[in-house]
């Protein structure tokens, strides 16, 4: 672990990642890299460069993706992984965290997220405001599990995929790679096939 961290993308997503790293209070410096020239500071914090800067930066920073987007969010952690970058989890402080989690590098669990024990969740992660991840869930990489979701107990969840505002999942399910659930969405069997789900229950469009 450095003592100053850079933070790719510095639009909403990066703003709230930046704000949960200060609340922390590991890091010296906090900073941002964003590919958009006219950003030159977000969240009173400065934008010190691009990524065509990581390399450059590589031995004096830990790096974390703050980008939404699940593709483009791999994609750049990709990057980082292959360079060697040091890649933090970030919790926020009010946080929840059980016995027995496992959090892979590059996730980050915002403010109010609660993740109960014997959980794992995977690498580039979301957990967003005011979700719940409950015992014994699986959560792949690269998976966004929005504002006030609920996951029951015992859920899969797989890469790459977005749990969609307030959606609700149940118990001892699992969910393929690569899929949509949208906002409000209510999951009561498995989802075995990659796609867009909506509706109480979801149905696949």
């Amino acid at each position: 672990m450095k003592n100053k961290l850079l933070i790719i993308g510095a639009s909403g997503h990066g703003k709230v990642v930046a704000d949960i790293a200060l609340g922390m209070g590991n890091w010296d410096t906090v900073a941002f890299l964003d590919d958009n020239p006219a950003v030159t500071s977000s969240l009173g914090l400065e934008v010190i460069g691009s990524s065509e800067d990581i390399e450059s930066l590589i031995n004096d920073h830990d790096f974390f993706v703050g980008i939404g987007d699940n593709i483009i969010r791999k994609k750049v952690y990709e990057k980082l992984e292959n360079l060697g970058a040091s890649i933090p989890v970030l919790v926020h402080p009010s946080a929840i965290v059980g016995r027995e989690v496992t959090i892979e590098s590059g996730t980050v669990l915002m403010a109010g997220a609660i993740v109960n024990c014997s959980t794992r969740i995977g690498r580039g992660c979301i957990v967003n405001t005011g979700a719940t991840v409950d015992h014994d869930n699986s959560i792949g990489d690269y998976v966004h599990v929005s504002p006030g979701v609920h996951l029951a107990g015992t859920v899969s969840v797989g890469d790459e995929s977005w749990i969609g505002l307030g959606s609700k999942i149940k118990n001892n399910l699992s969910i393929t790679s690569k899929v949509t659930v949208g906002a409000g969405g209510v999951v009561i069997e498995n989802l075995t096939h990659s796609g867009v789900y909506v509706g109480i229950p979801v149905r696949r469009i």
